[in-house]
């Protein structure tokens, strides 16, 4: 394949398009399978149960599909699935699942995932995405669509961060984040709405009211969490905006940031 370096071990079994793109030195596995118009580059090692859609680049010095850094990992064959139009650059490290979680670590579209990125097993990571440099996600994380973790945060296992969120850099997320929010601190504190973002996604003035009379009940009007939790929900059936929390309520089992 003109298209592959002749440095480059490609196992036999694995399935790759024919437009995809690797670059010399780079080791894929039996169990890989690319798609179309994706860009390895040099120095790549892919391995394990791993499936990698179109269109995306990954860059030098990454490894991906490697195993879980588990010590209950048996070699099984647990599996790690990357969607459409990705950007993962160097020394990123994206490991497979586990049996103890769902068995697949999953990560979606048009994510941009900055140097030396880690996502560890069973981690779900949405869609539009962005993790600056040396972002680490611990097992079983999952991170929902058009969420910004700023550089060195760290991200503790099993945590939920909701759809449009901003974390700034070198913060670290001990409990779940609601969505909509702004957090920064040692130790990850609510810090007002990401109302910057989700205006350059073309949330209208009124929608932007809403999320923030949701975030004072959430966190200053001196309800409970449970109390809180209530008024959003009845919020949310007429306002389209605010049903992302009830999501978000539903899946939170590690209490939220304060």
């Amino acid at each position: 394949m003109s298209n592959i370096h002749p440095t480059a071990i490609i196992d036999n079994n694995a399935k790759i398009d024919t437009s995809v793109k690797i670059g010399a030195y780079s080791i894929i596995g039996p169990n890989v399978v690319i798609g179309a118009n994706t860009t390895i580059a040099s120095h790549v090692e892919i391995k394990g149960h791993t499936t990698i859609g179109t269109n995306n680049h990954i860059y030098q010095f990454t490894s991906i599909g490697e195993k879980p850094q588990h010590t209950k990992y048996n070699n099984e064959p647990t599996q790690l699935i990357i969607g459409n139009n990705n950007i993962i650059r160097e020394f990123c490290t994206l490991h497979l699942g586990t049996t103890i979680g769902e068995g697949v670590t999953r990560i979606g579209n048009d994510n941009m995932l900055m140097v030396s990125t880690h996502i560890a097993h069973d981690c779900q990571v949405g869609n539009k995405t962005i993790f600056a440099n040396n972002v680490a996600l611990g097992g079983h994380v999952h991170v929902n669509d058009w969420v910004v973790l700023g550089a060195y945060s760290i991200v503790h296992q099993f945590s939920i961060i909701g759809e449009h969120v901003m974390i700034s850099g070198a913060t670290g997320v001990a409990q779940d984040v609601p969505p909509y929010t702004m957090a920064f601190g040692y130790r990850a504190e609510p810090k007002g709405i990401n109302s910057e973002g989700i205006k350059r996604r073309g949330f209208t003035p009124e929608q932007i009211e809403n999320i923030k009379k949701a975030y004072k009940i959430l966190y200053r009007n001196g309800l409970s969490l449970n109390e809180a939790k209530d008024k959003i929900t009845e919020l949310a059936q007429t306002q389209v905006e605010l049903q992302v929390y009830v999501k978000f309520f539903a899946q939170s089992q590690r209490s939220i940031i304060r």
